[in-house]
């Protein structure tokens, strides 16, 4: 089967065009006043880009043609969903991966019923749903060699996902998978597929029925990512999925850790999170003020800096667990730990997605609203080193891949590895079982 090795323009550009031939809602033409807003989504990119990205030359482009480019490219796309992804490809040319559009959310929530991941260079099937189409289809350990004839690589990754994901989810995907064997086979997975409502009433009028699954919803979620820890002898495992954590909350899990003499801190598929989260992750360590990196903006502005905790620190010994999802902030702690030569960093090359964003909200509409919005980089990150992070990513002071037979058998021999090094014998099979994956209710 021919594969196609995409950049994220071309990734984008090929997917907007493929909406017409299967996305879950089917769209014929574009109506006028769903034209005008998407143009209306397409200026406000371009504003917010002009007014608040870091650097004001935009790495060379000229922002004001390409906005007339892809303003007159917009009259003539063929549905809505085209539309969207006309937007989001304007703002690719930035190359930067914490500028992107979000657009409005579909009436529609798709579950695909298997989770990929990347090792190295590589998508596997990581984790598969019961109850889906992908259940007798897809197994843990597949390799997903192409989802729609596009090849799975780092390169084509994030962009696919944004596309399947958020830009236009799919009523199916078309896989071709490896087995852990070496056997290739093609094959179609449908997604289960929920009609939501196209109109929430944010107002309360309607008894807060839509207030309250709103509330459910975010509920799962934060229970989803919480924080969660182990101990066993002498070392603590803190499986940390994200970088949202207020100051005593961070204080409290350092305060067990120093009960231990190793912090085994894993950080694979942490997407980031705020940037005063990561520096009181940082004055936890550190005995002294700590500069963690340098920020390029628009104006001189002062480096983010880490002030320790003093006393009440963590002085043991620090492992560090990555993989290609650890992204953001995750990556920023993890670079500290090399260059300050406070611990180990053990897994996979990281994601390189590390600058410092902010979101813009916007809408339309009077009486009835649509809310979208769009992620801004206002600093690039140069770390001690004088390098940055971005496209880059941290690479492990001990690679370790797990083979297509672990991820099949639930091993997980990158955990197991830390904890030798902590003196506490677990066989991978057993580390596997630690924290297990939990899915959002669909």
């Amino acid at each position: 089967m021919s594969r196609t090795p995409l950049g994220r323009l071309g990734l984008i550009a090929l997917a907007s065009a493929a909406m017409l031939a299967g996305s879950p809602a089917r769209e014929q033409g574009i109506q006028p006043l769903d034209l005008e807003r998407v143009r209306g989504m397409l200026r406000d990119a371009y504003d917010n880009v002009k007014r608040n990205y870091y650097d004001p030359k935009f790495h060379g482009l000229d922002w004001e043609a390409r906005y007339h480019e892809y303003d007159e490219k917009i009259r003539s796309v063929n549905s809505l969903g085209q539309g969207l992804g006309t937007v989001a490809e304007f703002l690719e040319a930035l190359h930067d991966s914490h500028t992107y559009f979000r657009p409005p959310s579909r009436p529609v929530r798709i579950d695909y019923g298997y989770r990929m991941e990347l090792v190295g260079d590589k998508g596997f099937v990581t984790h598969v749903r019961p109850g889906t189409d992908a259940e007798t289809k897809v197994h843990p350990g597949d390799q997903v060699v192409a989802v729609n004839r596009v090849e799975v690589n780092r390169q084509s990754f994030d962009t696919m996902n944004y596309y399947f994901e958020v830009l236009a989810p799919q009523p199916g995907l078309r896989l071709a998978l490896r087995d852990p064997a070496g056997q290739i086979r093609d094959i179609s997975v449908n997604s289960r597929m929920q009609q939501m409502k196209k109109v929430v009433d944010l107002t309360g009028s309607d008894g807060g029925t839509d207030i309250w699954q709103m509330i459910r919803e975010e509920e799962n979620f934060d229970h989803a990512v919480r924080q969660r820890y182990a101990e066993m002898g002498d070392a603590m495992i803190w499986k940390m999925p994200e970088f949202f954590l207020e100051d005593h909350e961070v204080d409290h899990l350092f305060d067990i850790a120093r009960k231990h003499k190793t912090l085994i801190l894993d950080l694979r598929e942490n997407g980031g999170g705020l940037v005063d989260t990561l520096s009181r992750m940082v004055g936890n360590i550190f005995d002294h003020e700590v500069k963690v990196a340098d920020r390029i903006t628009r104006k001189p502005d002062k480096p983010q800096v880490a002030k320790s905790r003093g006393n009440n620190i963590f002085t043991g010994n620090i492992i560090v667990l990555i993989d290609s999802a650890s992204a953001s902030a995750s990556e920023l702690f993890a670079r500290v730990v090399q260059l300050e030569n406070r611990g180990t960093v053990l897994g996979d090359r990281s994601s390189g997605s590390v600058m410092e964003s902010r979101g813009f909200p916007c809408s339309q509409g009077v009486d009835f609203k649509i809310f979208y919005s769009f992620s801004i980089t206002h600093a690039d990150l140069i770390m001690k080193d004088g390098k940055s992070l971005e496209h880059n990513g941290v690479v492990p002071d001990e690679t370790i891949l797990p083979t297509a037979q672990d991820i099949a058998n639930g091993r997980d021999p990158v955990l197991s590895r830390a904890m030798e090094i902590a003196g506490v014998k677990i066989d991978p099979a057993a580390a596997g079982k630690m924290f297990p994956y939990e899915w959002l209710p669909f």
